[in-house]
């Protein structure tokens, strides 16, 4: 394995990882601990944008080596490539509704959900390889 192919796998391990780590071990977690709602609320809400964000760094670097190792075509001709570039515009929608619109709860449920099935859906695919010349 390359370095390109090694830090795929490891961006992709800590955004896709945590995201499903944080909303169905953690906060289900600390519910079953018996602490209080409004802090799970808290901390789940702090957590989950910073994850957010770890997503979107993440993303771009595996965006990067997809660029490096295949080709740029392949941002929006490969299914990952299209994958990472869906994640992109989700985690910033996150970041503007929870700005400009803190009340739709929902929404921001839905691009958390959406994130991490992208996620998943990337993981199910292989990792970029560099191409013969």
């Amino acid at each position: 394995m390359n370095a390109g192919a090694i830090s795929w796998l490891l961006a992709q391990t800590f955004w896709v990882g945590g995201l499903w780590l944080l909303k169905f071990l953690v906060v289900p977690a600390l519910a079953k601990l018996g602490l209080a709602p409004l802090l799970i609320e808290e901390i789940a809400a702090a957590l989950t944008s910073l994850l957010i964000g770890l997503t979107a760094c993440c993303a771009v670097l595996q965006l990067f080596v997809l660029v490096r190792l295949e080709r740029l075509a392949s941002l929006w001709q490969d299914l990952r490539g299209q994958l990472l570039l869906t994640v992109l515009l989700v985690a910033g929608s996150y970041f503007v509704v929870r700005h400009w619109w803190p009340e739709a709860q929902r929404w921001l449920l839905f691009s958390y959900l959406v994130l991490a099935f992208c996620g998943l859906l990337l993981v199910l695919q292989p990792v970029p390889a560099r191409r013969a010349q």
